[in-house]
């Protein structure tokens, strides 16, 4: 899925690439010093002269991304966010350089971004594919070019164990990167009428079991309000608190609301549910089938 900048942002990112080289790196008691201004005294200047020191980091490791077809602008857009970050976080103490630190926020928040951007399928959804989407192609074409022979199960099987992760990862990524976004709206052939979408199956409910449904639904609701009007007032509350709404009370909340103990409140829950299913099975020829737990 390609991405191209218009003309105007482009004279933008070269400004802001070429600004970002002309700025002096810091000496490790410089870094320090504006480390320790920044988190102790939230000293903003001193948090502008940290990050600007190190935008040009943002943009080389742009570039190393630049060949997922994304616009240039974006990712360094991406890598001046994880630079950000790096900043809140970071902790002089620890006797880092605020270089080495910034360099996994940057190179992370730009890996998020391609695995975001890269597809309208969500790709890298799991440690292992994610690691797969940034190392296969790299690997695949060293281990071609080591064996001189066409990538084979051999090659996924070096790859598996090179990144430790299933054989089955590996040949998925490697489906999913040789494949590229189509759209349903596009025509199956050549002067063809139809579309992909044209053959899509549609999995919602026809009319009629729509209307069965509803049906169904209405007389279950008349059966459980029969059945509740069967039971004592304390074992309709205990229902109603505990299993007809989204979040049901405790037993020790209604225990203290009824003035028992948690067991007493337990046992009458166990005792209305039973009176339920006798009530209700009345009306079915598989009482079985009765979804309430007694």
């Amino acid at each position: 899925m390609a991405h191209i900048d218009d003309p105007e942002t482009q004279r933008a990112n070269l400004t802001f690439i070429k600004a970002s080289m002309k700025v002096p790196l810091l000496s490790r008691e410089t870094e320090f010093e504006l480390a320790c201004r920044w988190r102790e005294q939230n000293d903003t200047r001193a948090l502008h002269d940290l990050v600007g020191a190190y935008t040009r980091l943002v943009v080389s490791t742009a570039g190393r991304f630049r060949n997922y077809g994304l616009p240039m602008g974006d990712l360094v857009q991406e890598g001046n966010v994880g630079l950000m970050q790096a900043a809140a976080r970071f902790e002089p103490a620890r006797d880092v350089r605020f270089s080495t630190y910034a360099a996994w926020w940057i190179r992370s928040a730009m890996q998020d971004y391609v695995l975001r951007n890269w597809s309208i399928v969500r790709t890298g959804t799991t440690a292992a594919h994610k690691s797969l989407f940034f190392n296969l192609r790299r690997l695949r074409a060293r281990i071609e070019d080591v064996s001189g022979r066409p990538f084979g199960d051999e090659g996924r099987r070096k790859i598996a164990q090179e990144l430790r992760v299933d054989l089955h990862d590996v040949v998925t990524m490697e489906r999913r990167l040789s494949g590229s976004d189509q759209s349903l709206n596009a025509p199956i052939g050549e002067g063809g009428d139809d579309d992909w979408q044209d053959f899509l199956a549609d999995v919602r409910p026809n009319p009629e079991e729509v209307v069965i449904g509803l049906r169904d639904a209405r007389t279950r609701s008349k059966w459980l309000a029969e059945a509740l009007s069967e039971l004592s007032p304390r074992e309709r509350t205990i229902i109603a608190e505990r299993r007809l709404r989204d979040e049901g009370a405790t037993l020790e909340e209604l225990g203290r609301e009824l003035g028992v103990s948690k067991e007493r409140v337990r046992q009458l829950e166990h005792r209305a549910l039973q009176k339920l299913r006798q009530s209700m099975a009345r009306h079915v020829d598989r009482p079985q089938d009765l979804l309430i737990d007694a």
